[in-house]
């Protein structure tokens, strides 16, 4: 059983969590902002998504959900699609869980051997035989800059099956992680695993797990204050951060050949949970300007918009 030595870095999140769990017009309150909460027309949204997602070459399916006013509005919500490296999310989820149970610490050591290095993104793979993380280094790595090596790390500590029975706890049936990243050879669901690859959700289920960390749910008020955090510290910003400038998100992006995902809690004039998976897509060029970015990016825009921009923040385009 692991030692108490992570809780001082919740405790020190504390403060954060009281804030992060109020209404959008009671955070703008208290923030002396005059963020005031817009309701968006959702028939207008729904029919401008839907078009751009009729237009698409691929298959596209989204869900949404404004935490202040309880509207939502989905699309295939509840097909399964790869997830990519989205997964990862449920993984941050199963491990703060852990560490709530004292089973884990974040401040358990981790030590870097050659065999445990994997390709993809992430910069661990180029660090030195025997360098010494963290739990935490390598959940902050996992979800800011999708590192497949840190994945890997913590899925050893985790094990695969606890992210599935955690998910199910919270009444995700369908949302899995399938093996280790680049390995295969280690799926506890191959058939699966070769549809899916890395893992498998529906747009709902991701939504719902977003929804709970905004709310303070999936695991605690303060460990998913903390898992906020980090989401808000994540690099990439192609695909629904694409055409949002000064938007504070806290996100979390995946890719493969065919496949792009997002989910995004925004800090819109209100509280905005969106994911958008894509699955199919005849444009699987790694470039900027691949079709499925910008499409998303259109969506995003289209979302910010929808709800309200925060006066900072700006969107490009017309």
């Amino acid at each position: 059983m692991a030692d108490r030595s992570a809780m001082p870095r919740w405790t020190r999140g504390a403060a954060l969590a009281s804030l992060l769990f109020l209404p959008a017009c009671a955070r703008g309150q208290a923030t002396g902002s005059a963020l005031v909460p817009r309701r968006a027309d959702t028939a207008l949204l729904r029919h401008t998504l839907d078009s751009l997602a009729d237009a698409h070459q691929g298959v596209v399916g989204y869900s949404i959900t404004d935490l202040d006013t309880g509207d939502t509005l989905s699309r295939r919500g509840d097909e399964t699609f790869p997830t990519a490296s989205l997964i990862k999310v449920p993984i941050l989820v199963t491990l703060y869980d852990l560490v709530a149970k004292h089973q884990i610490s974040l401040d358990d050591p981790l030590t870097l051997l050659d065999i445990d290095k994997v390709p993809g993104s992430g910069s661990l793979q180029f660090m030195h035989d025997g360098a010494i993380i963290t739990v935490h280094d390598a959940a902050w790595l996992m979800t800011t800059e999708s590192d497949n090596t840190a994945t890997n790390l913590l899925l050893d500590r985790i094990i695969i099956r606890r992210v599935w029975a955690k998910m199910e706890s919270l009444g995700l049936q369908h949302t899995k992680v399938h093996s280790k990243t680049f390995l295969r050879i280690s799926s506890v669901a191959m058939d699966s695993s070769e549809k899916y690859g890395l893992g498998v959700s529906t747009p709902n289920e991701m939504a719902h797990l977003f929804v709970l960390l905004a709310r303070g749910q999936a695991v605690n008020p303060a460990a998913d204050s903390a898992m906020l955090d980090i989401l808000e510290h994540n690099v990439d910003n192609t695909l629904l951060q694409r055409e949002l400038d000064g938007v504070r998100a806290a996100h979390k992006t995946g890719a493969v050949d065919d496949a792009r995902t997002e989910c995004s809690l925004f800090y819109l004039r209100t509280r905005v949970v969106a994911c958008v998976f894509t699955k199919a897509n005849q444009d699987q060029r790694w470039i900027l300007d691949s079709e499925p970015q910008v499409m998303m990016g259109r969506m995003g825009a289209v979302i910010a918009r929808a709800f309200g921009l925060p006066d900072s923040a700006s969107v490009a385009g017309p």
